[in-house]
């Protein structure tokens, strides 16, 4: 199972349409994982296109992506337990928050958002994954989304690109 993992695309502020590279990637996809600052509803019905979409609410998007999700979503893929968070708020950082989202959850990966920076890592068993974005890098080199390879296993990884047309 693929899943594509993307976050804080800021559309149409920061990009007038998807990556090509993206693009490539969400042809064959089974889900598509947003976690919040999606800025607009037009993104969330272009990528229904693609396949089943999970996505969240980030600091940055209204009333209208808030009445269509919520700002926390868990995916279940085969045997496995995903859970989406934006992360923003106040006091710690932006990791701790999205920890902190499903401490009373059992998840074996969590995707989080809000800051830009693409994080791979394992926290006690747990996959901690945020893509980092494919259209605001901010003060990365490169461009960046996740795939999710849901098998025996959960394998992710990062995509990085540097031209985001």
């Amino acid at each position: 199972m693929k899943i594509v993992v993307i976050s804080d695309t800021h559309m149409p502020k920061k990009a007038k349409k998807l990556p090509e590279r993206l693009l490539l990637d969400l042809e064959d996809c089974d889900y598509i994982i947003h976690a919040g600052d999606w800025q607009t509803e037009e993104l969330y019905n272009e990528l229904k296109q693609y396949g089943p979409v999970i996505g969240v609410t980030g600091n940055v998007d209204g009333p209208e992506l808030k009445s269509l999700l919520k700002t926390k979503a868990i995916l279940r893929a085969s045997d496995f337990h995903i859970g989406v968070v934006h992360g923003h708020g106040t006091g710690k950082t932006t990791e701790k928050r999205a920890l902190e989202t499903f401490v009373d959850d059992k998840v074996d990966c969590i995707v989080y958002g809000h800051s830009h920076i693409p994080v791979l890592k394992k926290i006690n068993g747990v996959i901690v994954f945020n893509p980092g974005s494919p259209t605001d890098k901010r003060r990365q080199q490169e461009f960046s989304y996740g795939i999710l390879t849901v098998g025996e296993e959960i394998r992710a990884e990062h995509i990085f690109f540097k031209d985001k047309n």
